[in-house]
């Protein structure tokens, strides 16, 4: 049986562990973590969104990040402090530029696939995970945003996904409990949510039933090629161990980037900060208030989502500020603010903040398929897109590895 090792036990390495196992792999998974979905994975947004795919390589972002960059408030804050690791990021995002329109396009066709895939494996799994499949409504207060959004509409069209343009009483009328003025909005019946922290422990349970092996709360000090796998060595609870493989996948978000450097790969993730607010629905009244329709609020860069009766999720924001966890207030209180706009009946006073590094490369696609050495590959990258595209990509990844397996049987 090929046995396979995979980095990371996020949502892309989980997902990617259960798609691998239901083949027939024999799958070991490693993570730093005592528990699966601890880190990116953990407070998301919640959306599964194929409306939200539009890769943020345009002028329009460059221009915004300039426009930005001393509001410490803003929706997209960028850390004026020069880095070598920043700075070729980011002209090379300048120059994925050309290729915005087809990255939209390529993205939501993997979106739309991985929904389906995801749903799937729930299905399989048994997972429980606060679905809420009543669709993703854009909303827009400012003509410029709208105007942008039907451009964007084509592109998203082109990719097979269905939206519908909605009049500003329209918006009203699908979801009543907004209480702010839009001038209109897209929605996309065919988008949910749900938690993202509880879908990946179930599936990583259901990844255990297939028989995957789980290495929490380890360090994988050296991955040396063997020429056609690898060899790993690593430490757990103060023991150290090594095995050797026959493949490697590399899920390990924001440190994808120092694995693939050891295996003599380049693989240029940035680590962009996301923040989230969990609010909780303690009364009555918060719970009449909140929405159930999940919302995008394209020019404040916020989404929502329910989770069922006693939760609601809103998260947002991008921040280029490094390897950097610390939750700062002034990211938080937008998110608060936010709520309180749209939402003034819903009471902010039990709100949980989190914050999280989003792996975003260059293109803004995810990096999926094989590396430069035999038995090597990547499903990482992802970067705001980590659980729409995850089941997706991990099928991906399995079809390489199988054609990669059955050439080498040949």
């Amino acid at each position: 049986m090929t046995h396979i090792a995979v980095i990371g036990a996020g949502i892309t390495g989980i997902t990617t562990a259960y798609a691998l196992a239901r083949r027939g792999y024999d799958v070991s998974v490693f993570d730093r973590n005592r528990y699966a979905a601890m880190e990116t994975s953990f407070a998301n947004g919640g959306q599964l969104s194929a409306s939200n795919a539009e890769v943020w390589t345009r002028w329009g972002t460059i221009f915004k990040g300039l426009k930005w960059m001393m509001k410490k408030d803003a929706p997209l804050l960028v850390n004026p402090k020069p880095s070598w690791h920043k700075m070729s990021w980011m002209a090379e995002f300048m120059g994925n530029i050309p290729r915005y329109e087809a990255n939209t396009v390529q993205t939501t066709e993997l979106a739309i696939a991985s929904r389906a895939h995801l749903l799937e494996f729930a299905a399989e799994v048994g997972v429980e995970f606060d679905i809420e499949q009543r669709g993703i409504l854009h909303v827009y207060k400012k003509q410029s945003e709208f105007d942008h959004a039907r451009r964007v509409n084509a592109l998203l069209k082109k990719g097979g996904l269905e939206r519908q343009e909605l009049s500003a009483a329209e918006v009203q009328n699908l979801e009543p409990a907004l209480r702010t003025e839009t001038i209109g909005g897209f929605y996309t019946a065919s988008d949910f949510t749900g938690d993202i922290h509880r879908y990946a422990r179930k599936l990583s349970e259901g990844c255990e039933r297939l028989g995957v092996t789980f290495h929490y709360k380890t360090s994988v000090t050296n991955i040396h090629h063997t020429g056609t796998g690898v060899e790993l060595d690593w430490t757990s609870t103060g023991l150290s161990e090594k095995e050797k493989f026959d493949g490697i996948v590399v899920c390990a978000g924001v440190g994808s980037r120092a694995i693939a450097a050891q295996l003599g790969d380049r693989v240029n993730i940035y680590p962009v900060k996301g923040y989230s607010i969990t609010v909780n629905l303690d009364d009555a009244e918060s719970q009449a208030a909140a929405p159930w329709v999940s919302l995008l609020d394209d020019e404040a860069k916020v989404v929502t989502s329910r989770l069922g009766k006693n939760r609601f999720r809103i998260a947002g924001t991008a921040e280029f500020n490094g390897y950097n966890l610390d939750i700062r207030d002034d990211r938080i209180k937008p998110l608060r603010d936010w709520c309180e706009t749209f939402f003034p009946d819903v009471s902010t006073e039990h709100c949980v903040p989190w914050a999280g590094l989003r792996p975003m490369l260059p293109s803004m696609m995810p990096r999926v398929g094989p590396g430069s050495k035999p038995g090597v590959y990547y499903n990482t990258g992802h970067g705001h897109l980590g659980w729409t595209l995850s089941a997706g990509t991990a099928q991906l990844t399995a079809d390489v590895i199988d054609s990669d397996r059955m050439q080498n049987a040949a």
